[in-house]
């Protein structure tokens, strides 16, 4: 079936198509009595602007972009991404403005993503995730003056706003928690040393350990469950094993925990752990997992907030979120000593 057109709406209104168009978005050039019976044809009808078309014309796409170039696998699990684009989404479908998401798979091809669209004017600004130190996009963006809003520390922002959290100030939760419980080694096992917020959390945490008089260390991985896994096997496994372990997100811990257990050292009481995102799967977990919690949603919503202002001209600051609340549950407890358990011989091999 055919979709109405303008030309449509013009013959059955008995008007000019130039008529049609300033009835169709709020210009002046008809009647208020022309403007209504216009619009209720478009509505009886069924019609609906191509949105290519009015982007062209109207010099807006009514859309914003969101790339992000990380494995699919990993999105389908970490539920840190859905709550942002949640966020993003909620705000937006308020204003009927479209987020158009999609995955690349480096920067390079994310780059030129960024080039199409703006050249294509397929949207009018997008949002920037895993913000990487001496990040290439920053620039580009820059260059071609797309309006963009980072959701990363200001530090490798540019001249881009940006909406951000406090790592140092979360960490420093974190440590002053475990060390009131008697722990003397904790460690990090955080995401790639190339993303500002692993340097971030990496650094604060060897600064707010030393000034503790702890012993900290973090380690890459890759934010799976996998790595998750074999990372806390090999901290439990080394000859000074931590007495807590914080992971870097929901997913890492939950792996973590699982992989303690199946080691047979106990969590609390062996290895305390503690997870850098709160979520359903923190509380579902047994023991429950400690987490800190932050309004992620909040976060997507703010950021939509201020690309709509860029888009529209506007120069919105920095935008700190407020500051992550740790939730303290049973996976945290008083410092003990962690043992792997020897393997139990079978009677057959005895």
């Amino acid at each position: 079936m055919r979709r109405p057109t303008i030309a449509d709406i013009a013959q059955r209104a008995g008007v000019t198509k130039a008529a049609v168009s300033f009835a169709l978005n709020g210009q002046p050039g008809v009647s208020a009595a022309t403007r209504e019976r216009i619009l209720a044809i478009a509505h009886e009808v069924g019609f609906q602007p191509n949105s290519a078309a009015r982007a062209l014309t109207a010099g807006k796409a009514e859309a914003f972009g969101l790339i992000i170039d990380r494995p699919a696998r990993t999105l389908g699990i970490e539920p840190y991404f859905m709550q942002l684009v949640s966020g993003i989404q909620a705000e937006l479908a308020q204003q009927r403005v479209t987020l158009l998401f999609t995955m690349a798979e480096d920067q390079d091809a994310e780059i030129e993503m960024y080039r199409q669209w703006w050249a294509q004017r397929r949207v009018d600004g997008v949002f920037v995730v895993d913000l990487q130190v001496n990040d290439r996009r920053i620039g580009v963006l820059e260059q071609l003056h797309m309006p963009a809003v980072v959701i990363g520390t200001p530090l490798g922002a540019g001249s881009l706003p940006a909406v951000w959290q406090d790592d140092r100030a979360a960490v420093t939760q974190v440590v002053s928690h475990l060390a009131g419980l008697g722990h003397q080694r904790i460690a990090r096992i955080g995401g790639f040393s190339r993303y500002w917020h692993s340097t971030l959390r990496s650094e604060a945490l060897a600064q707010v350990a030393a000034e503790a008089g702890l012993d900290a260390v973090s380690i890459e991985a890759d934010y799976t469950a996998e790595h998750g896994a074999q990372a806390t096997r090999g901290l439990l496994g080394s000859a000074e094993p931590p007495t807590a372990i914080l992971y870097d997100n929901d997913v890492m811990a939950a792996a973590g925990l699982g992989a303690a257990q199946r080691l047979g050292v106990s969590v609390p009481s062996g290895v305390s752990i503690v997870s850098w995102d709160d979520s359903a799967l923190c509380e579902l977990m047994h023991p429950a997992l400690t987490a800190l919690r932050r309004d992620i949603a909040g976060a997507g919503g703010q950021a939509a907030q201020m690309l709509r202002q860029m888009a529209a001209g506007g120069r919105p600051e920095n935008y700190e979120e407020a500051p992550a609340v740790l939730e303290i549950r049973d996976s945290s407890g008083v410092a003990g000593v962690p043992q792997i358990a020897a393997p139990r011989r079978s009677r057959l091999t005895a």
